[in-house]
């Protein structure tokens, strides 16, 4: 194994629990604005909520929970979008001294039932009436669960009621006893292959990458002299989300709720709130990077914004080179062409995010390499940073003023790295789950002596950055024995505009495989756009030639970041997307690929029969015999 050496902890210890950041803060600064929410999502106006405002409704709504039994160690589900009351809920309940189990609102009854019984809930909250029939119909066979609290129908006002003559000095006595080792939350895992886990969270874990960040990282979150915001939209019910949270509320930093993850929504509420630093996931900067290109494109300024990319690609890369010691950084001849750029095309873009944008970090998986340099160089630089469920969200970040894009950082100070033999990345400290609730030989499994095993693979290079490679369960192998990580291969592709997803196979398979998936947005401009005449003979066949050649060159492309052996030979287009309610992404919006692979066994099938028929000779051995990428059409 190949160790790193770290800087020691830059954060003082923690000496409570997580909702002490809420009482602490109102004492502090009692009018900084720290919540902000609108009455409707039609609304432009932001309602801003105070820190004393914000720690007297957490009192409230912590008093109605003690009125109801809610008593230390209990645990209490959250089935909710991402909006105002689930963190007031959450705060309070921590301040109780009870442990937060978030669900994600779409989850099945099945899943639902599974969680609830699993972390054995005595209570809870749903948003809606759809959420109040899911847990209805699994009520039953749960006779621990005391409570079902539904916030569209005022669930917060109702407890707030409630506990209207619990004494304050019994949310404070309860809140004090709260130590920074109890549990705070039961998260459980995304559930990509086999069922999801539930991983128990100190107050401690949770804390420390937050504090850590906001120590090193704050700073930047704001022009000089104004307060960071954020607007806060990811699943609360996913640990990046949860995290997110916990360190705006503990940082002082405006949060804005955004429960509505579609792209007029998200466009809406960002135009309106104009965040200063943005919280995304690697998916929905590919989607808004093909935005933008579709946007220049059907306004005639394809060209311009393909060039004004392209040089703020190369001006990111100066810049990288010159940070790094390795190059001199941007000439004159490119400055003044980003210069130009910046006047007529790229604040544009930032715009787009509200203008006031001046950092961004993405997480949940790898960001490309191309697209990390992109929105750099248009004046909005992503920090690509690592972390997993069972490490409270946060191990990696990029070290200010010596960010690396294509990788995720280094190590969060108080963070050990360790890649194993195989591939495999190791890490300890503070941030480091308890274990799996229920399950103690997968505790044991993954926990060795003291270094969780991340079950991703990577490599650190000589200045101790981290690169993501994958996940060791996805590697790819083939029937020749070569191994393949089948995610660089989809970032790549999907980097086309037209794909929309991607996932590799070929387990067994003489070759590498991709089934895609395109973008319907983009399709329909890339019909309108192609040169051919309507309701000619044979249109329709050009146009899905035309169709194949652009695919073959997406194709082309991810191979040429691979060997040979490892590169795609088939591929076929699927007529639907991946999405979580057909059950082929998790929640938080991750490929389930052995749901995948099963759903599509026959399409797997026909697309290397179709590739052997095609080169009229029997299946080959050897991956080199497949000379050209196919191109098959469901």
């Amino acid at each position: 194994m190949r160790d790193l050496a770290l800087a020691p902890a830059a954060v003082p210890p923690l000496t409570g629990g997580l909702a002490d950041s809420v009482f602490d803060m109102a004492v502090r600064n009692p009018t900084l604005p720290v919540l902000a929410r609108r009455p409707d999502s039609a609304a432009t106006t932001w309602e801003e909520v105070t820190a004393i405002e914000l720690r007297d409704e957490v009192v409230d709504v912590a008093k109605g929970l003690v009125a109801c039994g809610i008593s230390p160690g209990n645990r209490v589900a959250v089935m909710s979008r991402t909006r105002y009351e689930w963190t007031v809920l959450a705060h309070a309940l921590w301040a109780v001294g009870a442990e937060v189990v978030p669900i994600h609102p779409a989850s099945s009854r099945d899943q639902v039932e599974c969680i609830l019984r699993d972390a054995r809930c005595v209570a809870v909250v749903v948003e809606d009436e759809q959420g109040v029939m899911t847990v209805g119909t699994v009520c039953t066979v749960l006779p621990q669960l005391r409570h079902v609290w539904q916030l569209d129908a005022g669930a917060l006002a109702q407890l707030a009621e409630r506990g209207r003559f619990i004494p304050l000095t019994t949310v404070e006595s309860l809140r004090r006893i709260v130590l920074p080792d109890s549990t705070a939350a039961i998260a459980y895992t995304s559930g990509t292959s086999g069922r999801p886990m539930g991983c128990a969270l100190t107050h401690r874990s949770l804390a420390h990458p937050c504090d850590t960040l906001l120590a090193g990282w704050a700073h930047t979150a704001a022009p000089p002299g104004e307060q960071p915001s954020v607007l806060a939209f990811l699943p609360f019910s996913h640990v990046y989300g949860l995290m997110i949270q916990v360190m705006c509320v503990r940082g002082g930093i405006l949060m804005g709720h955004e429960p509505d993850m579609t792209e007029a929504a998200l466009a809406s509420a960002l135009r309106s709130f104009r965040p200063t630093y943005f919280y995304a996931v690697p998916s929905l900067f590919e989607k808004l990077y093909k935005t933008f290109l579709r946007t220049a494109q059907q306004s005639g300024r394809g060209a311009l914004f393909e060039r004004a990319a392209e040089t703020a690609r190369d001006f990111a890369e100066a810049e990288e080179r010159r940070r790094l010691g390795t190059g001199p950084g941007p000439g004159f001849d490119l400055r003044l062409q980003h210069a130009l750029y910046e006047r007529t095309v790229y604040r544009r873009l930032r715009a787009v995010l509200g203008g006031r944008v001046v950092r961004a970090t993405s997480g949940g998986s790898s960001l490309n390499r191309e697209l990390s340099l992109f929105y750099e160089g248009i004046g909005m630089y992503v920090h690509d940073g690592y972390g997993l469920t069972e490490a409270s969200g946060g191990i990696t970040m990029q070290p200010l003023g010596r960010e690396k894009s294509g990788t995720v950082g280094r190590p969060l100070p108080g963070m050990d790295v360790r890649v194993a033999d195989d591939g495999e990345i190791l890490v300890r400290g503070p941030a480091v789950f308890q274990g799996y609730v229920n399950d103690e030989a997968a505790t044991r499994t993954t926990l060795r002596g003291g270094w969780l095993a991340t079950g991703d693979i990577g490599r650190l290079d000589s200045d101790g950055y981290l690169t993501i490679t994958g996940r060791k369960k996805d590697v790819i192998v083939t029937s020749s024995g070569k191994s393949v990580a089948p995610a660089p291969l989809e970032q790549r592709l999907r980097m086309h505009p037209l794909v929309h997803q991607a996932v590799v196979v070929g387990d067994d398979r003489p070759c590498v495989g991709a089934l895609l998936t395109l973008d319907p947005e983009y399709l329909a401009h890339w019909r309108t756009a192609l040169t051919l005449q309507a309701d000619t003979p044979g249109r329709e066949a050009r146009e899905d030639n035309a169709l194949r050649e652009e695919l073959a060159r997406a194709v082309a492309a991810a191979n040429s970041a691979v060997s040979r052996s490892e590169s795609i030979r088939v591929y076929r287009v699927l007529p639907e997307p991946f999405d979580p309610a057909n059950g082929l992404l998790t929640p938080s919006l991750k490929l389930r690929r052995d749901a995948i692979v099963r759903h599509y066994a026959a399409e797997i099938d026909a697309m290397y029969q179709a590739r052997n028929r095609t080169a009229h000779r029997p299946a080959p051995e050897e991956p080199a015999d497949w000379d050209d990428s196919d191109n098959v059409f469901r």
